[in-house]
């Protein structure tokens, strides 16, 4: 429990307003992995309609690219979809609320790594910029973690006895 507990606790800046600034990427990244990329493979109460997912259902499709990787991904491609969506929809709803930061970076950072080498590489390095944004945000907040604006500082904060 006490190694959770340093792993929760954020970094803080001197001042608020400089925890209120890093914030801003986290939540507006968070948001995006969430709404635009996680919740089209993943079922949540948002995923678009059109894509017929139930809450926590991989769709139908990514299965099948995860398999196309090869190596491990081959062996278990339904594990590794679930968890890659998983970490693109519910890893971007903890980054949004800073909630669990640090692992949920470290979640991010390992789809993205394998979205940048496995999936879009062979496309040329334009097509890599979003799964390497995410994933340079990953580093940043996952050494970071959540900042005073996160759930992370509200759970790990020191109550002081008056």
């Amino acid at each position: 429990m006490k190694i959770l507990k340093q792993i929760t606790k954020p970094t803080l800046s001197l001042h608020w307003s400089q925890d209120l600034l890093l914030a801003i990427p986290r939540i507006i990244c968070g948001f995006l992995l969430t709404a635009n990329f996680g919740a089209a493979k993943f079922g949540l109460p948002w995923s678009p309609a059109d894509n017929n997912l139930g809450y926590f259902e991989v769709a139908f499709w990514f299965p099948n690219d995860v398999a196309a990787y090869g190596g491990i991904f081959a062996l278990a491609p339904a594990f590794f979809a679930w968890m890659g969506a998983f970490s693109e929809a519910v890893g971007g709803i903890f980054l949004l609320l800073g909630f669990q930061t640090r692992i949920a970076s470290f979640l991010i950072m390992g789809t993205m790594l394998v979205a940048i080498f496995m999936q879009q590489i062979q496309n040329g390095l334009w097509n890599c910029l979003p799964a390497m944004g995410f994933l340079w945000i990953g580093i940043f907040y996952m050494i970071l973690g959540s900042g005073r604006f996160g759930i992370d500082y509200v759970v790990t904060r020191k109550k002081t006895s008056l």
